[in-house]
């Protein structure tokens, strides 16, 4: 496990269960700037999902914290009926009042170094088709399509994780 990443004003570290209303309200402002008709009501209840990802023993949350605020996070875990060696990315969201400041780089650099000392060799996500920014994002990080599966609403993605 890595311990705490902290630069002059930014510390990214694991989320606290105290913090779980923090983290859906962030999840829920990061969501509604990539539903083109507003976040869809699928009856989650996503309070209840945070909390379960924060106690997760096989999966990790960190969050980016900047003035005692949290302007980031990422859940992340071994899928189920996956090798050991892939993870993937469930959230990773930024506070869209700090997009283009450097939070989603320091934070997607904290994920990376923490599954390559995980052992991980690949990490996959799904994101949303109409989420091109994030699309955008991850394609800088070195992230690449895989095939697209007719009508879903979501790309995945995978990202090779060489050991250095």
């Amino acid at each position: 496990m890595i311990g705490d990443r902290t630069t002059p004003g930014r510390v990214i570290r694991s989320v606290l269960p105290a913090e779980v209303e923090q983290v859906v309200a962030l999840h829920a402002r990061a969501r509604a700037t990539y539903y083109p008709d507003g976040v869809p009501q699928d009856g989650t209840d996503w309070l209840a999902a945070w909390r379960n990802a924060l106690t997760r023993p096989d999966g990790r949350v960190l969050c980016v914290v900047e003035a005692g605020r949290i302007v980031g996070l990422a859940s992340f875990r071994t899928p189920e009926d996956a090798p050991r060696d892939v993870v993937k990315l469930y959230q990773f969201h930024v506070d869209p009042g700090r997009w283009r400041s450097g939070v989603g780089g320091a934070l997607h650099a904290a994920c990376v170094e923490e599954w390559r000392a995980d052992g991980r060799r690949t990490a996959v996500l799904d994101v949303h088709v109409d989420n091109r920014r994030a699309q955008d994002f991850y394609r800088r990080q070195r992230w690449e399509p895989a095939p697209a599966r007719p009508g879903d609403h979501h790309l995945r993605m995978r990202l090779a994780l060489p050991a250095e």
